[in-house]
């Protein structure tokens, strides 16, 4: 008797991925996990009104909304807590950690965080106890000497996130100002630049699976993820990993990406608290079916082997290497344990190896396929001006069967 799990796409304005992802789990099939053979089906999740009783039928759902879509989150609470849901990422833990709190506990880790200030608010909308608070307990401020205490260049960036939205290079104490006076209502944070460094990376992370991606933060959106082999050697490949699973593990997150800045050999961590990464064609490109084959892989995982939802995060455990004798290499690498322990990354690897041992070659040929291909048309058009969707259609197409020919060369093909 076949067991069925369902598995819920949770989205906003993807579009490319999750056409990939239904086709090639479709292609895929079943598995056998303990003797039993378990198929898969696959559903994208509606947005509507439900009884907090309301039974909930999908094991794993893909979450692509819990950073900003307040209705998609709550729901998806209600699901794990009464239905035993399986969510990639908790929406518990994306909601509570915001960057503030995630630079604060791997300060207390001991990674390399740069130099960063929590400022209060320019502004506030006028409130009786808020009034009389600030008059009380505030404390006046000058913010160049702030900002000499952080040190120039550096970024004034809103404490919570938002990507590059409400972010500001600051190079002195007038510019310093300048970007303050118009953040509104917004906390922010001062953090110092890493300056001169000479790699830009990110580091995205699904389960116990991490890629190393060249970035170029200044370039246009589809430019930014580079192209590039061999960029870091084995050991900061090594180390690039484990920062990656130490944060993702830490927070309970499954799907996350981590950037970081590299300065004379050392690697600064400086944004990770990534819960919706770039996950498009528009943007991942070459990049894009590492992601989909992750994806299929942790969720499929997941859903076969009743993977549970940790609610319990221990952070104790880490704490208790943080405040150890050994240096922060060892560190990492001892984070990295507990964190390849969470992922049940011998399980995992097993897993792939047995049930999904023909994944690479599905996912080559269906990227050279007609629905793929219309799958790219879909989103180019829905992100460009039609006088440039043939042109940009081409160009993602074109970089996705450059990836399939790298792809025949380490498959072996002939």
């Amino acid at each position: 008797m076949t067991k069925t799990r369902r598995i819920g796409l949770s989205l906003g304005g993807d579009i490319c991925w999750p056409a990939f992802y239904e086709d090639i789990v479709a292609e895929v099939g079943s598995v056998r996990v303990g003797g039993e053979e378990i198929a898969f089906e696959v559903e994208r999740v509606t947005i509507e009104p439900f009884l907090l009783r309301q039974k909930t039928n999908y094991d794993v759902v893909l979450d692509r909304l819990t950073p900003w879509f307040h209705t998609s989150r709550e729901w998806l609470k209600k699901a794990i807590l009464m239905d035993d849901v399986y969510v990639l990422n908790s929406p518990f833990t994306l909601q509570a950690m915001q960057k503030h709190t995630s630079y604060s506990a791997m300060y207390r880790l001991g990674l390399p965080i740069p130099k960063t200030m929590l400022i209060p608010p320019r502004d506030h909308t006028p409130n009786l106890d808020l009034d009389l608070t600030l008059r009380n307990y505030a404390q006046m401020f000058d913010l160049g000497d702030l900002g000499e205490k952080v040190g120039f260049p550096a970024y004034l960036k809103p404490y919570d996130g938002g990507a590059w939205e409400g972010v500001s290079r600051v190079e002195d104490k007038e510019s310093l100002q300048g970007a303050y006076d118009t953040s509104g209502e917004r906390i922010m944070h001062l953090q110092a630049a890493v300056e001169p460094h000479d790699l830009f990376v990110r580091a995205l992370g699904v389960g116990p699976q991490v890629n190393i991606m060249k970035y170029n933060p200044t370039a246009p959106l589809h430019e930014r993820y580079e192209i590039d082999f061999d960029f870091v050697s084995a050991d900061e490949a090594s180390l690039l990993t484990d920062m990656a699973l130490t944060i993702n593990s830490f927070f309970g997150w499954d799907f996350n990406s981590c950037e970081t800045l590299r300065q004379d050999g050392e690697f600064f961590p400086i944004d990770f608290a990534n819960g919706n990464p770039d996950s498009q064609v528009t943007s991942l490109h070459y990049h894009l079916p590492w992601l989909v084959k992750a994806l299929v892989r942790w969720s499929l995982f997941c859903a076969a082997t009743d993977r549970p939802l940790r609610f319990d995060l221990n952070w104790q455990e880490y704490f208790a290497i943080a405040d150890s004798e050994a240096d922060y290499r060892e560190k990492l690498s001892s984070y990295a344990s507990i964190a390849r322990e969470r992922f049940e990354s011998d399980r995992f690897e097993e897993f792939c190896d047995t049930e999904l041992a023909d994944l690479d070659e599905i996912v080559h040929a269906y990227l050279g396929t007609d629905r793929a291909h219309d799958a790219v048309t879909a989103k180019v058009t829905n992100m460009f001006p039609s006088h440039e969707v043939a042109e940009f259609t081409d160009h993602f197409w074109g970089l996705l069967q450059f990836w399939r020919r790298t792809e025949s060369d380490r498959l072996g093909h002939k």
